[in-house]
C-alpha cells in the first residue's frame, strides 16, 4: 500500500480553493488528501507549519501576503514539499519568477479539470 500524501490549497478565492480540493481527491489521484486550505500567504505559512503538506497549490495574487513572498517562505519551512503555482497571471516573466522562487510547476487560470489533474500528477511524480 502506498503512503498517503497530503496537499494544502492556497488561494484567496474560496471557489478556486474548493474546486482544486474537490478535483484533487476525486479518485483520479490515488493517495492524495487535502489537509489544509489558506486564503492568503500568512495563513499558508501558519497552515504549512501545522500540517507539513507534501504538496501545495499556490495562487500569486492574494491579500496580506502575496503568493510569491509566501512561496519563498514555504521553501524554508517545507524544503521537501513541491509547489504548483495556480495563477491568472499568465506572462512568461511571472511563471519564471515563480519557478526561481521554488515552484515546481505553473498552471494558468482558468484551467480545465484535466489540466489540473495532469499538473498535480506531474507535481506528485
Amino acid at each position: 500500500m502506498s503512503k498517503e500524501r497530503t496537499l494544502m490549497v492556497v488561494d484567496d478565492s474560496m471557489v478556486f480553493r474548493n474546486r482544486i480540493a474537490r478535483l484533487a481527491v476525486d479518485g483520479r489521484l490515488k493517495g492524495l488528501r487535502v489537509v489544509a486550505h489558506a486564503g492568503d500567504g500568512l495563513q499558508a505559512i501558519e497552515q504549512a507549519r501545522l500540517h507539513r503538506p507534501d504538496f501545495v497549490t499556490m495562487d500569486l495574487t492574494m491579500p496580506r501576503m502575496e503568493g510569491g513572498e509566501a512561496l519563498a517562505a514555504l521553501r524554508t519551512i517545507l524544503p521537501d514539499s513541491r509547489v504548483l503555482v495556480v495563477s491568472a497571471l499568465a506572462d512568461r516573466a511571472t511563471a519564471l519568477k515563480a519557478l526561481t522562487r521554488g515552484a515546481h510547476g505553473f498552471l494558468h487560470k482558468p484551467f480545465t479539470e484535466e489540466q489540473l489533474i495532469e499538473s498535480l500528477r506531474e507535481l506528485m511524480a
